[in-house]
């Protein structure tokens, strides 16, 4: 078995090749059961959790074996006061004829790298083919990776970085400019999004941070973080004038706050959301209709992305 380290991913992968097998595997014969969820009591009182998200081919996809993955993900509360992280994360990837061990991966940067090339994907469908400016909320791990995802499917001339603690901002902007990516820092979200023709949000906000009255004509809207029910990233009014889309359809409205929010208060209806991943990727739902249209994306992540990106890396680790 062979160990595939977040540098190693890093070298064999890239962002728009892994939009486009994304896009392949959505559209491939891929099982993906539901997500198991077991919580683990701890001494201190608290609750632990064990998440595990398996998927596997059912059929050889573009000539290789079949292939079974499973991310595995612990969440330890406590961990804070240890010093460490209180999310690990590891993908496991086995042969889907044998199922034999194939490679152990590291679960925290596949995730970054199929969770940034999934927003594209559907920016390939939803935003306008001439977006040129891209501003990221959010200055958090993911930031980098939803920029140069964006770049591989538009455009993108112009990024600007907003963060709701500036310095974390200045410090990403370096770090983004020594790999060739030179960010406007915004200290104004508002006048930021108003000339944006994406807003891709990845943060840990409980409260809206997007409103829909600052969303020019055309705008397309990427939400990333917002991954539990209570939070959310876009008020009332953004979703109410966009035309949304999400990931998966039977997850998306229960796994946040940006959906199931607005559905519990009527805002919106399950029949209000235009088509998932699925739908879009095999054509039988269709994306951006007009230039002036706002669109919304909500993703809440599913494992044939892990799986897809999985395979991917493994393919080009063996050449």
């Amino acid at each position: 078995m062979r160990i595939v380290s977040a540098d190693d991913i890093s070298r064999v992968l890239t962002h728009a090749a892994l939009v486009d097998a994304l896009h392949d595997a959505f559209r491939a014969d891929i099982e993906v059961p539901a997500r198991h969820v077991h919580m683990i009591p701890q001494p201190s009182g608290s609750e632990a959790k064990l998440l595990l998200m398996p998927a596997w081919t059912n059929s050889r996809t573009n000539g290789c074996e079949r292939l079974t993955g499973c991310k595995v993900v612990s969440v330890y509360p406590d961990n804070a006061k240890l010093n460490k992280p209180s999310v690990y994360g590891s993908y496991l990837l086995m042969s889907g004829e044998t199922g034999e061990a194939l490679a152990l991966m590291d679960g925290t940067a596949l995730t970054a790298w199929r969770t940034a090339a999934a927003s594209a994907l559907a920016a390939r469908y939803l935003s306008r083919e001439d977006a040129e400016h891209l501003v990221m909320v959010g200055a958090g791990a993911l930031s980098g990776h939803l920029i140069r995802a964006h770049s591989a499917v538009r455009p993108i001339k112009r990024v600007t970085l907003w963060n709701r603690t500036r310095s974390r901002a200045v410090s990403t902007a370096f770090a983004l400019h020594a790999a060739g990516i030179e960010p406007l820092i915004a200290d104004d979200l508002e006048t930021a999004v108003r000339t944006a023709d994406i807003v891709s949000c990845a943060t840990l906000s409980a409260e809206p941070l997007i409103r829909g009255a600052w969303l020019k004509k055309g705008a397309h809207v990427d939400l990333v973080g917002a991954f539990t029910p209570k939070m959310r990233e876009a008020d009332n009014d953004a979703v109410r004038r966009a035309r949304i889309y999400v990931d998966v359809r039977a997850s998306a409205p229960k796994g946040s706050g940006d959906i199931a929010i607005p559905l519990k208060s009527k805002v919106i209806k399950l029949a209000d959301i235009q088509g998932d991943l699925f739908e879009l990727c095999r054509g039988k739902k269709k994306g951006r209709k007009r230039k002036d249209e706002i669109t919304l994306f909500k993703s809440v992540g599913t494992a044939i992305e892990d799986l897809a990106a999985a395979m991917l890396v493994w393919r080009r680790l063996r050449n």
